[in-house]
């Protein structure tokens, strides 16, 4: 019994293992887009944000003042001034004056010119240039150095993206679509589910097969017939075809074979004694579902909206194809990739912006997420 016991707590241990670099390697890429949204644009180009949390050291090219601003001091004329911006921490170890051998002199030290003149770079980044005839040109020399740069993290990124045009908007049009396309099929879904579940009738066991084969039924296959099926019904009745209509439609009947599935096998696992008991008292089917079957159902009910919400807030093609292009039907995962088209270069823009756009399913699947494994369990055993 000992060595059972033994191998009982091994296992359990691997388990444990096994869960915890799961959930790691699924948290580390959330975890680096928010490092990323949170540093400066020149750093994000040159290093990964794994080098974010550690002071690195970097090769960087800088130019000194102009020679428009040198200050004669007899015997020899002066361009003095700072190679860092502000004062963030960062120090200089090496210099040099050619790209060739950019780490030739140690910071503190005095380089000889060509022409006679001195260059020092200090540590804190101060340098100091003479020359014993002026200097001429329209631009300052180039340095080379090598610094040492601390952590350095900047809200910056934020701010641009929260406030440039359209992104609010934008927020408010996901919700829009997001929202009601996640109600209406619960909605729809919980009414059939009951009914497949425990009412008789000729062709359930059909009308069952046919919903499970809708699972299995590429989106991409059924988008434009639907589109052109929805175009046809609205000349009919005369309804504009890119309204917020046809999108919560569209979503409703692709999350519908799903949500009837799992809240099917919730409710015909909850006990039919409760059922019989209501129907003995005069209760008729509505009054079951509403009072006995939709209260002890919120598991499953909670964990289709966990599913359907991320997945139509996510969503991107269904959008293109039933709303229009304009700012105040573009969703925000839309206005992301025009982001993305019109400056493909600027990472700490797209980072930023795709972080705000996780913030509300986070906050959807951490508010519901204690239902999630009971709804996705529920009818496992009993059938």
């Amino acid at each position: 019994m000992s060595g059972i016991a033994g191998q009982g707590r091994t296992g359990n241990g691997i388990v444990h293992i096994a869960v915890l670099v799961i959930v790691i390697l699924w948290v580390m890429p959330t975890f680096g887009l928010l490092v990323s949204s949170l540093r400066d644009k020149d750093l994000l180009a040159v290093s990964g944000w794994w080098t974010a949390l550690t002071t690195t050291e970097r090769n960087e090219v800088g130019r000194a003042n102009p020679p428009a601003d040198q200050v004669e001091e007899a015997p020899v004329y002066v361009i003095s001034g700072n190679l860092f911006e502000a004062d963030g921490g960062a120090e200089v170890t090496r210099f040099g004056i050619s790209i060739q051998d950019p780490e030739a002199f140690d910071a503190g030290t005095t380089a000889d010119l060509k022409d006679g003149g001195t260059v020092t770079i200090n540590p804190d980044g101060s340098y100091r240039l003479t020359s014993p005839e002026p200097f001429e040109g329209s631009r300052g020399q180039r340095l080379f150095y090598t610094a040492a740069f601390p952590p350095e993290f900047t809200l910056q990124n934020y701010e641009e993206v929260l406030s440039s045009e359209g992104i609010g908007q934008s927020f408010i049009n996901s919700l829009t679509v997001a929202v009601p396309a996640t109600i209406i099929p619960i909605l729809i879904a919980a009414f059939a589910a009951y009914a497949l579940a425990w009412m008789k009738f000729p062709g359930r066991a059909l009308l069952l097969s046919v919903v499970v084969g809708l699972l299995v039924v590429p989106l991409q296959m059924s988008l434009i017939p639907l589109l052109k099926l929805y175009n046809d019904v609205g000349e009919i009745f005369g309804v504009p075809a890119k309204t917020y209509v046809g999108i919560w439609l569209a979503h409703t009947g692709f999350g519908m074979p799903l949500a009837i599935y799992l809240l099917r096998n919730y409710i015909r696992g909850l006990p039919g004694e409760i059922m019989e008991s209501a129907r003995i008292d005069g209760a008729s089917d509505f009054d079951i579902f509403m009072r006995i079957v939709l209260p002890l159902s919120m598991p499953a009910l909670a964990a289709f909206a966990i599913f359907q919400f991320l997945w139509v807030w996510n969503d991107l093609l269904v959008a293109m194809v039933f709303l229009s292009n304009s700012s105040d039907q573009l969703v925000l995962t839309g206005r992301l990739r025009e982001l993305l088209g019109s400056r493909g270069g600027n990472w700490e823009i797209l980072t930023a912006s795709a972080f705000v756009s996780i913030l509300v399913p986070v906050a959807v699947f951490f508010s519901l997420q204690r239902f999630l494994v009971r709804g996705l369990l529920a009818g496992s055993v009993k059938g």
